[in-house]
């Protein structure tokens, strides 16, 4: 089977998988229901739950106990898009090609419906104690938490939001970055391997490949968004520019930027392997999502 034959089938896997943990529409707040479920059903690489089971199961992990968590961190990732949307913020219409959930169904239930899937998140990931109460899903459930708040990408939309159209220097960038986009992307394969039993020090490895996965991802969206289309995007392009916000692009121009994203891919790759723990898959993925076109 070839790599992009077994994302494919790995996605689906993934999608089976979101739409057992989805919320029924039904009862007086259905409309809520069904904006979370058209928020999480819009599409997307599911690149978060994808990196938490392949981590998961290159430390040996081969139980079900992941599965809430993967559902969670899609949940949350969805969340932060849907209020990143919202007219007070990025107010954007359209994302993965079709209308945003504030587009569809209101500003209000936007802003409703981010918050029912963030707790909601929290819900699903608690199931898992029901299977493992143990020291690992604990821990599990607070890089979660921590990842996805103040000190993690809750921290970094702030930094975000405070800087438009101020000019920034690098180290704010790198830090915006870091929390914003990486806090996921290590809450993803830190649980992974948290939840597979991994030593303190096999999870700070992952993390520093995450953080490095993470940076390297952003800056390719900065390059995206003055290189590709709105048809290969799904999203609008020269938004950055629209929103006057400076990016790696804008601070460092376009030739740097796809060096430096080589380079950090290197360096992620690099730490990954140095590991000794093997998943080819896994090393493909982080290439393909750092040289992505859309």
């Amino acid at each position: 089977m070839s790599f992009k034959e077994d994302l494919q089938k790995k996605t689906k896997e993934i999608e089976e998988l979101l739409g057992q943990y989805l919320p029924e529409e039904k009862g007086f707040q259905k409309t809520v229901l069904e904006a979370m479920n058209y928020s999480v059903t819009a599409g997307g690489k599911r690149l978060r739950p994808m990196l938490m089971q392949e981590t998961y199961r290159m430390f040996g992990g081969s139980g079900r106990v992941v599965e809430p968590f993967m559902a969670a961190i899609e949940m949350i990732h969805t969340y932060s898009l849907v209020h990143d949307d919202l007219p007070a913020m990025d107010n954007d219409e359209y994302r993965r090609g079709r209308k945003t959930t504030h587009a569809v169904y209101g500003e209000a239930f936007g802003i409703l419906a981010g918050d029912a899937l963030l707790n909601y998140a929290f819900e699903t990931a608690a199931g898992a104690l029901e299977q493992e109460l143990s020291p690992r899903t604990a821990k599990a459930i607070g890089i979660l938490a921590s990842k996805a708040g103040i000190y993690g990408m809750i921290g970094g939309q702030v930094v975000d939001v405070e800087s438009e159209g101020q000019a920034i220097s690098r180290d704010k960038l790198d830090f915006i970055y870091r929390l914003k986009t990486s806090a996921l992307i290590e809450s993803s394969m830190m649980i992974g391997a948290v939840l597979a039993g991994a030593s303190e020090d096999e999870v700070e490895k992952i993390r520093q490949v995450a953080e490095d996965v993470g940076v390297a991802f952003q800056i390719q969206d900065d390059i995206l968004d003055v290189t590709s289309t709105l048809e290969v995007l799904g999203k609008p392009i020269h938004s950055d520019e629209k929103n006057e916000k400076t990016t790696y692009v804008t601070l460092e121009g376009l030739e740097q930027a796809k060096k430096d994203v080589e380079e950090i891919s290197r360096r992620a790759l690099g730490t990954l392997i140095s590991l000794e723990r093997k998943n080819p898959f896994l090393e493909e993925l982080i290439t393909m999502l750092i040289t992505r076109e859309k």
